[in-house]
């Protein structure tokens, strides 16, 4: 891994976009959070609040237009540089004419890694999803939840520093999506690596998060931010848990409120 940066830390942000009608829309207003080295870092809040737009700005894909982005080092100064990052999104991505190894194996040859040992890597990623055997399939021949797999085993295989999930399982099923929600939070147990979450689900944010930032409607900004106590390793089994009820009904609380405005703001600008 080529960066030392422990922590990803926005102060201030703001964002403000031009819309078609000419009124300024503005996305995120004075949003101040810290996504912690090997933790996982959940965002959760009604749609259009800017969860997807505060990912893009902590990658350093969007740039602020109010604010502070920086990258954290161990000793706690400012790092030099932005920690190595790969993405999951909710879409699968992937290309349709390489295999699934090839697929895997494509952020590698892009950086001139040696054709034997990106194969070695990519081989051992797809293991690690499950996914062993399918090497030589391609993507019109796997699942839904198999290709989201493949999309994560090729982020996994880059070894990034942080791990950015953009609601990663929206597009499956619900079966499908509780197997890949319990399969995820053991690959980011045994990583260790840093992790921030987009969901709208309460529960896969409880499943995965050490910690969520619950935002308001738009403008989003922070309404609070929850530690999860929870014991590891989670599953659907962890959702018996008193403590796990207690969370919900917290968050389902402050959400509701927040939906109940993104509805009403919706339809005064609709």
């Amino acid at each position: 891994m080529a960066s030392t940066a422990a922590a990803i830390d926005l102060q201030s942000i703001g964002l403000t976009f031009a819309s078609r009608t000419g009124v300024p829309v503005v996305a995120l207003k004075d949003v101040s959070c810290r996504f912690e080295p090997g933790k996982v870092t959940a965002l959760i809040g009604p749609s259009g609040c800017g969860k997807s737009t505060l990912l893009q700005i902590a990658r350093g894909f969007l740039a602020p237009g109010e604010g502070r982005l920086r990258y954290l080092a161990a000793d706690g100064g400012e790092s030099a540089r932005p920690p190595e990052m790969a993405t999951v999104w909710q879409s699968f991505n992937l290309f349709p004419w390489r295999t699934i190894l090839d697929n895997v194996a494509f952020g590698l040859e892009m950086i001139g890694v040696p054709r034997a040992e990106r194969e070695a890597r990519a081989r051992q990623a797809l293991a690690r999803v499950d996914l062993a055997g399918f090497e030589d399939k391609f993507p019109r021949q796997l699942s839904g939840g198999m290709r989201q797999r493949v999309g994560l085993a090729r982020a996994l295989v880059m070894k990034p520093d942080v791990l950015l999930l953009d609601e990663p399982f929206g597009a499956l099923d619900a079966q499908t999506r509780l197997v890949l929600q319990e399969q995820l939070a053991k690959l980011v147990e045994e990583s260790g690596t840093t992790a921030l979450l987009v969901t709208h689900s309460i529960e896969e944010a409880i499943l995965l998060g050490d910690k969520i930032f619950v935002m308001t409607a738009r403008p989003g900004r922070i309404a609070a931010e929850i530690a999860v106590d929870l014991p590891r390793p989670r599953s659907l089994a962890t959702t018996h848990d008193p403590r796990y009820g207690e969370l919900f009904d917290r968050i389902y609380g402050l959400l509701r409120d927040e939906v109940v405005r993104a509805m009403a703001n919706d339809r005064e600008t609709g």
